[in-house]
């Protein structure tokens, strides 16, 4: 993992490794191990179909739609599957903290850190369709203190930023 240095808040974060080519494997591989504890944890079934379900988000780090995902699913089996069956698998999914939704896409990534409670904030590149998964505690705090001034429970949050990373920056500016 590199780091990057921002201007706003002048510390260090980590960069996503999404935002690197590298070998999805291992990613996969992490991600399933993950998936089977926290559903042992949880007393939840990961079944066979939200396996594959997973296994298909996690095979890259581009937000996946419902009906990409019933296309890839068809093209693994000789039967298609029906929208409901692979929302509740989603739904599923996204319950046991295993992927997020990206609401501006209307799409599916896989949750890097599933057993920490997060904010959903993420950077989209606009155009190689990467989402990278980030954390920053000053710009949390600032978040939960606004809340609190106007009384506000948060419930859930998700911050989607569009630009492009690192590498499409280079080649579309470089």
């Amino acid at each position: 993992m590199t780091t990057s240095k921002t201007s706003a808040t002048d510390q260090t974060l980590p960069t996503s490794i999404a935002s690197q080519q590298h070998d999805h494997t291992r990613c996969i591989a992490s991600a399933m191990t993950t998936a089977q504890e926290v559903c042992a944890r949880n007393g939840a079934r990961l079944t066979k179909l939200r396996e594959q379900v997973l296994r298909l988000v996690w095979q890259s780090h581009k937000p996946l739609g419902a009906y990409p995902l019933m296309d890839m699913l068809a093209a693994e089996s000789t039967r298609r599957v029906a929208p409901p069956t692979v929302y509740r698998a989603l739904e599923f999914l996204l319950d046991q903290g295993l992927i997020h939704r990206i609401n501006t896409l209307n799409a599916y990534v896989g949750c890097t850190h599933p057993s920490h409670h997060h904010a959903n904030n993420f950077l989209i590149c606009e155009h190689c369709g990467v989402a990278i998964e980030f954390s920053a505690s000053a710009l949390q705090e600032k978040i939960n203190e606004t809340a609190g001034d106007f009384g506000f429970s948060i419930k859930s949050q998700s911050i989607e930023l569009v630009g492009s990373c690192e590498g499409c920056e280079a080649t579309h500016h470089g």
